[in-house]
């Protein structure tokens, strides 16, 4: 499907699943892979320049790299596809890809709760706006100053996670930031099996890599999860 095509990849050396998956997908469809650094997007040749290059060159770019604005800039020069890998403001091929795994364990993938519990972030901002998009009811969870700015009906803020947990159907959890580690926080708003029991029956936990044990979710949570996965399997 992608024999005769080449694709130009900026990655961050610290980058592992997005990475690997990415060169791993174009290798298996017969595509080739030319690897940079992120920052190799970040010297001072005008972005223009840099496209002229790559459009005659490679037939798609995948970036990931933190400033949002840098891909939109490219994106004004190129004609050829750009794939947004993640930024410090979004990460929609990760959403697309839970929301893809869900919708094959949930034929009712469009009519079910999800509830993201966890800090403003990349991750919450993009199941936000999938959730927009394909009228998803989509609550959030966390501590007050972390309510998202939009004007999405199907988009509910709440401070409570025990009552807002009860009738969801998918939990959705993301690292946390420093600010958030602390025994306050985690004690408030971590996910457990007493927790995840409040949700509807055969909710899911849909925990966004990296996650770290007995911080957003509790490590007992996450070893039973994958014992079920490997008894599914």
């Amino acid at each position: 499907m992608l024999s005769g095509k080449t694709f130009v990849l900026f990655f961050p050396e610290t980058s592992i699943r997005t990475r690997v998956t990415f060169e791993k997908g174009i290798k298996d469809l017969g595509g080739e892979c030319i690897l940079f650094p992120s920052e190799t997007l970040d010297k001072r040749e005008h972005p223009k320049d840099v496209m002229n290059y790559l459009n005659n060159w490679s037939d798609g770019l995948i970036i990931r790299h933190s400033d949002f604005s840098k891909l939109k800039e490219l994106s004004l020069y190129g004609s050829i596809p750009i794939v947004n890998a993640m930024t410090t403001n979004n990460h929609p091929c990760e959403i697309l890809s839970d929301l893809f795994s869900i919708a094959e364990l949930r034929d009712n993938y469009r009519e079910i709760v999800y509830t993201f519990v966890g800090a403003a972030s990349n991750i919450s901002n993009s199941w936000m706006e999938i959730a927009k998009i394909m009228d998803l009811k989509f609550n959030h969870v966390c501590a007050s100053g972390n309510e998202l700015a939009d004007n999405n009906s199907n988009y509910q803020f709440s401070t409570y996670l025990e009552t807002t947990l009860s009738g969801s159907d998918v939990v959705l959890t993301d690292s946390l930031p420093s600010q958030f580690l602390n025994n306050e926080y985690i004690g408030k708003y971590q996910i457990t099996l007493d927790r995840m029991k409040l949700a509807n029956k055969g909710a899911l936990l849909n925990p966004c890599p990296p996650f770290f044990r007995d911080e957003e979710v509790n490590a007992g949570l996450i070893q039973r999860r994958y014992k079920k996965l490997h008894k599914d399997i």
